[in-house]
């Protein structure tokens, strides 16, 4: 049944073509939000995304492609948002790429774009997004980290130091909104089968001449007491909780998901 907990409030999620920014947006669209999505893919493809979203929950979703590494393009989605909806109401930063090499041999490219996409971009949209929650008194601030936001693996550099400082990034603005109807969370996910995760598994398959399937397991054995990926639907629920009234003091918390990964 759909719910009616965000209903005329306005969700805004970066990275939501796919993946967690999209089970996220399915979740907060189900308890009535307006739905603002960001992200790459084919024209056509997210135009049925917009209309399976608004259709399926009754709620009014606007698609913005601003690139998360351009400042510029971030205050055109945010603009475009205020002038659809009045403002935003839930911010998810959830946009991120990923690259995997030793430090010594990581492209100095790779390194900025991560950085970029992983972390400056949620100061961005922050930086731009509070205003129109402070004018209200009321806003939820979810920053998707990562278990790589509390413990790092090798390899993974730029990723593991965005995630940290996302999460730091998080606790600042928790501080900064303390005594506002604003809160500010991070989720840190563990291994989540997305597109991006995908990939990881299909290298590894190839790597070491092994089924796709024993990849997986291979790869949640390292890391994932469950044995199990973390689902979008999931972590959607994660999120819907941290917008309600039994959330008003979570705040500045960086919430793993992740099947005992950190508990290690």
């Amino acid at each position: 049944m759909q719910g009616i907990a965000l209903k005329g409030k306005t969700a805004l999620i970066t990275g939501s073509t796919s993946g967690i920014g999209l089970g996220i947006a399915q979740s907060l669209a189900a308890q009535g939000a307006n739905i603002v999505l960001n992200g790459f893919g084919d024209a056509k493809e997210i135009a049925l995304l917009q209309n399976a979203i608004a259709n399926d929950y009754g709620v009014a979703v606007l698609y913005h492609a601003a690139d998360m590494s351009k400042p510029a393009e971030i205050e055109a989605m945010i603009r475009a948002s205020a002038e659809k909806f009045g403002g935003i109401d839930v911010l998810v930063n959830n946009a991120g790429i990923q690259h995997v090499a030793n430090i010594e041999d990581f492209p100095v490219e790779k390194w900025d774009a991560i950085i970029a996409i992983n972390l400056s971009s949620a100061f961005h949209t922050v930086r731009l997004a509070l205003p129109y929650m402070k004018s209200k008194n009321w806003g939820r601030i979810i920053n998707i980290a990562s278990a790589h936001g509390l413990v790092a693996s090798a390899q993974k550099s730029a990723y593991v130091a965005a995630k940290h400082g996302l999460v730091g990034l998080t606790k600042t603005i928790a501080l900064e909104t303390a005594q506002s109807g604003v809160t500010c969370n991070a989720i840190c996910p563990g291994w989540v089968l997305t597109p991006l995760v995908q990939k990881q598994v299909d290298a590894r398959a190839e790597r070491e001449g092994i089924s796709n399937e024993a990849a997986k397991k291979g790869l949640l054995a390292e890391k994932q007491p469950s044995g199990e990926f973390v689902t979008p639907e999931e972590l959607g629920a994660l999120a819907v909780f941290m917008c309600s009234d039994a959330a008003n003091q979570v705040r500045g918390v960086a919430w793993n998901m992740d099947g005992g990964w950190v508990a290690q």
